[in-house]
């Protein structure tokens, strides 16, 4: 049987705030400590980004003055 440190939940912050290269850091740093921990930290990285994708998408779709002409007079 193979012993698992409980690691604190504080780890979550950093997919959170840094997004899927900060679940992808805690995932290196808590994949032999607390595999599941590790795994859920990821997940929450990967999350945000489709998320903040998605958004980006959403918004750059309903601004008409970003056509791909830009505007330019030459």
């Amino acid at each position: 049987m193979e012993h698992v440190k409980s690691r604190s939940s504080m780890w979550y912050l950093l997919p959170i705030f840094v997004g899927l290269i900060g679940g992808i850091i805690a995932y290196l740093i808590l994949r032999h400590d607390d595999p599941k921990k590790a795994k859920k930290c990821l997940y929450v990285g990967i999350t945000l980004a489709i998320i903040g994708i998605v958004i980006n998408i959403l918004i750059m779709t309903q601004i008409p003055s970003l056509a791909p002409d830009f505007n330019v007079n030459v």
